[in-house]
């Protein structure tokens, strides 16, 4: 019942109000106002009937025009063949259907409606002309004196009768075994899901088993021989991925879908995607978006781009944001979400990727986790491959809001994956911002006592500057490596137990009692330097030795914090222990020398480097360079 509103909405049928013709000239600039809401009736679970059914009490209103349920017209209008639709609705009882559209600005329009009464099938026809920029159709249903029954609905195209693509459906897990389990057995339940799944392979990277976990000898038999399992090394979500499409080609299928393991999906988003990839006029990545696991109506991101200059994940506009929570304002009253976003690539959650795109662009990177999906993407757009990123069609993923992987082992993997994807695609000479932005990073991490994490990224800058050709041997190690390194430092140390630490004491009390506030921007450059500065020769506190200065929560471990101190336990992003942060000029000085060094070095060589990587590119991410790491990492008998 928590995603009910991605389904149905019992709100009024309102939407965005732009402003009328005659203010046009004093309002052009303005931005466009939202409507508030009518309130939402209750919805009752007695009143969903079946998958494709419900009830709508009488004098009630249930509104269709919802994320999973309204027709986002303009992405069929650009990327398909298809230029007209019909929406047939079958009902029970009596009462109104009425169809609704909207524009790329989000204003609501009255398309048509028809009274029903008794059994009927009410059909629409309609048209994608007035959709270039963006726009959805949806319907609603009004009860008259007794109950209205939605039997089901169906957005309809017309054309040549066609037998859909056959898809192989891949998930790489690691050690989550019950994600995998609940996922198995909820694509078992809905086999229509599976009606073109030609394979399901679950490629399983752990040490805990998924084929040894309850449960699956049962979900596997409800499967009917579509499941098999890869049991490989662990080769990091490239790794995986890749031995997905790889015996997608091998297999024959149209297309590989790929799927992380700790997802809960909406099996009907396969059907979708595939029916859409199927229809394009060329072949092309459609990707289903990720919902939140945990507060199931809030949206990641509508769509993704990878700004050029600064060559880090972007949104398409400046009006879209970051988590959207439907039940706060639903498709209807959002005005950015209607729209067309056009994207880069789509995220690894849910992928689906033609294999005439993998046969000629080849196989993810070998670069174990990061930038695999976005890089990947911006390969395919230059070979002249679009991606979509498809509304109504999503997984719910566990969520990022309790993570930070900016520090800890996986900073090694953003910073250089980030580069390697940088050095291949950016249109700039020496990468953007890309290189000062890098060494940015390192002193913030360094003044904040992060020592681990500076010394993962250094780690990247060399093994970044010795070049691609070591890729494919650097997957199975490198993970066990970092992990080995962080364990010299205290910072990457955590206890659970609060008690473990020392009380924290101060030599002396904060400034005027305010303690630590961030500098203001007009003297931020000043105050960086002679923070730096200080961090570099200050002698340590003889105090800040033996106990810490102060106990920091996660969401205070900001640079120009931690700067401050001498030394700090510092809360992890998951809130499961803590670690002690302790200042070693000794150490922050070789450190910051080499990552200046090392940066130095990759500015004076990028041109080089980027032909480098530009040049492998086609051999280390070819089925023939893959194959020959799978079969080094993968057990010969296969479930």
């Amino acid at each position: 019942m928590d995603t009910a509103p991605l389904y149905m909405d019992t709100g009024g049928a309102v939407g965005v109000q732009l402003p009328t013709l005659g203010a046009a000239n004093t309002m052009r600039d303005a931005k466009l106002t939202q409507t508030v809401s009518a309130p939402s009736k209750e919805v009752h679970v007695e009143d969903f009937l079946s998958r494709y059914s419900t009830a709508v009490r009488s004098g009630e209103r249930v509104s269709f025009g919802t994320y999973f349920n309204a027709f986002p017209a303009s992405y069929w209008r650009r990327w398909t063949t298809v230029q007209d639709i019909r929406l047939s609705v079958s009902t029970s009882g009596t009462g109104t259907v009425i169809v609704y559209k909207s524009n790329a600005r989000g204003a609501l329009q009255r398309v048509d409606s028809v009274r029903v009464d008794g059994e009927a099938v009410s059909n629409f026809d309609l048209s994608l002309k007035p959709f270039g920029d963006g726009g959805w159709y949806w319907f609603d249903l009004l009860a008259g004196s007794t109950p209205l029954v939605l039997n089901e609905a169906e957005w309809q195209s017309e054309g040549e009768t066609k037998t859909p693509g056959a898809i192989t459906l891949e998930i790489t897990t690691l050690n989550k075994t019950d994600f995998c389990i609940n996922n198995l057995r909820l694509l078992a339940e809905n086999p229509q899901a599976l009606e073109h799944v030609k394979e399901l392979i679950l490629v399983d990277q752990g040490s805990q088993k998924v084929a040894d976990a309850e449960g699956f000898a049962e979900v596997a038999e409800a499967l009917a021989g579509k499941l098999r399992i890869i049991n490989q090394d662990n080769l990091g979500g490239s790794g995986g991925f890749a031995r997905g499409m790889y015996e997608a080609v091998e297999n024959g299928s149209d297309y590989a879908l790929l799927m992380d393991d700790d997802v809960v999906v909406e099996p009907e988003s396969i059907i979708r995607l595939l029916t859409f990839a199927d229809l394009c006029k060329t072949p092309t990545i459609v990707g289903g978006h990720m919902f939140d696991l945990y507060n199931r109506t809030v949206l990641h991101t509508f769509g993704e781009i990878v700004n050029p200059y600064s060559f880090q994940p972007d949104l398409p506009s400046g009006d879209m944001t970051l988590g959207h929570d439907f039940v706060g304002s639903n498709l209807r009253h959002t005005g950015w979400m209607h729209r067309r976003v056009d994207v880069d690539y789509n995220g690894w959650w849910m992928c689906m990727i033609p294999t005439k795109v993998i046969r000629e662009v080849g196989l993810s990177l070998p670069v174990f986790i990061k930038w695999d999906d976005a890089e990947y993407g911006l390969r395919a757009k230059a070979a002249g491959f679009p991606t979509v990123s498809m509304p109504g069609s999503a997984v719910w993923h566990v969520s990022w809001i309790d993570k930070d992987d900016l520090v800890g082992w996986q900073a090694y993997f953003h910073a250089r994956n980030r580069f390697i994807a940088a050095l291949i695609h950016s249109p700039y000479e020496f990468g953007g911002k890309v290189v000062r932005q890098s060494y940015a990073y390192d002193v913030k991490h360094l003044v904040s006592m992060q020592y681990a994490t500076a010394q993962g990224r250094i780690m990247a800058l060399r093994d970044l500057l010795a070049g691609p050709d070591q890729l494919h041997d650097l997957l199975p190690g490198k993970l066990p490596e970092i992990r080995t390194m962080m364990n010299g430092y205290s910072d990457s140390q955590f206890s659970s137990d609060p008690d473990s630490y020392p009380a924290p004491k101060m030599d002396k009390p904060p400034k005027h009692g305010q303690g630590v506030t961030p500098p203001s921007y007009v003297g931020l450059l000043p105050w960086a330097a002679k923070t730096v500065v200080r961090q570099l020769s200050a002698p340590v506190s003889e105090t800040a030795k033996e106990r810490p200065q102060a106990n920091v929560p996660h969401q205070d471990n900001r640079w120009w914090r931690m700067s401050q101190y001498d030394s700090a336990v510092v809360s992890n992003a998951e809130g499961t222990g803590a670690s002690w942060y302790k200042r070693d000029p000794k150490q922050l000085r070789r450190m910051m020398a080499e990552s200046a060094k090392l940066h130095a070095a990759l500015l004076k060589d990028w041109q080089r480097l980027s032909t480098q990587y530009k040049n492998a590119l086609a051999e280390i991410t070819s089925i023939a360079a893959w194959e020959k790491t799978f079969a080094a990492h993968s057990e010969k008998n296969e479930n």
